[in-house]
């Protein structure tokens, strides 16, 4: 058995620090994704796999990754699968105990990783989100947990405003970002990975979603801090993104309520569809 194997099976019986899997997906994220990943090597939870998945970029930014970090694992898919199936590729490899969902624009806080452990493990089962604030400017806030509006429209608690210390309290909130998703293996083998139709957008809205549906809720930790830019790096506003979010909206609405509801909602919903 070679030393990295070794290394990496003792990280897996670890059990008072058992092992995080990390999942980047990567699409021409440029010098961001470098970032990201040399931040992530300076937690001060050690016991983790960053595996990046790569969704065809141009850019060869996985390939300078990889070189710069050869010890994680890089996944080079055949075709852009978008967000949802990208990340469920990561997913099914994932070794730990533990998963994160991370985006490659982020820049995260030292002690992220042992600060969402430490509210996993201090509040059960959920789905749980750290504080973001913005990259550019540390005292605005980002998102302190999302929440969705009844004619499934999901939104950012609290984004553009000032950080002045009123979201410390730890909380359940409607749903976690995918920003940076932080579970167990064995919530993911509950709810079930990503919805791949969804391909991008309203893809963390569906599965908190469902994971409710079976008392599986989601929190904000506020001690738990990761950066991210005001906007993110891919998929600017465009007649594309607006077509995937209405149509996710919509299959959310058809999927997640039940029958009886989404009919009492209709004469709401078409008033809804003709303002959009």
């Amino acid at each position: 058995m070679s030393k990295i194997e070794t290394e990496i099976n003792v990280k897996e019986i670890d059990e008072n620090n058992p092992l995080i899997s990390i999942v980047i997906l990567n699409y021409n994220a440029g010098d961001l994704l470098i970032d990201c990943v040399d931040s992530i090597q300076k937690s001060n939870y050690k016991n983790f796999e960053i595996i990046l998945v790569d969704n065809v970029s141009k850019d060869n930014s996985q390939k300078k990754c990889k070189e710069k970090f050869p010890n994680i694992k890089l996944m080079e898919n055949s075709e852009n699968l978008g967000y949802c199936e990208g990340n469920n590729v990561g997913l099914r490899t994932a070794k730990g105990e533990f998963v994160v969902i991370l985006n490659p624009d982020t820049i995260v806080d030292p002690s992220w990783l042992s600060e969402l452990l430490s509210a996993y493990r201090k509040n059960g089962d959920g789905i749980y989100q750290p504080k973001f604030l913005a990259s550019t400017d540390h005292s605005m806030l980002l998102s302190t947990g999302n929440m969705i509006q009844i004619f499934g429209f999901g939104y950012s608690r609290s984004k553009g405003d000032l950080d002045k210390g009123q979201y410390e309290k730890f909380e359940q909130v409607d749903f976690a970002s995918g920003t940076c998703i932080f579970t167990s293996k064995k919530i993911i083998e509950k709810i079930g990975l990503f919805e791949s139709f969804l391909f991008a957008f309203h893809d963390d809205f569906e599965l908190c979603w469902r994971g409710a549906l079976i008392g599986i809720n989601s929190f904000y930790v506020p001690s738990a801090i990761v950066y991210h830019p005001i906007e993110g790096y891919s998929f600017k506003w465009s007649p594309l993104k607006f077509k995937l979010l209405e149509r996710n909206r919509k299959y959310c609405l058809l999927t997640l309520y039940s029958r009886s509801t989404f009919f009492k909602m209709i004469p709401g919903l078409l008033l809804v569809d003709i303002a959009v």
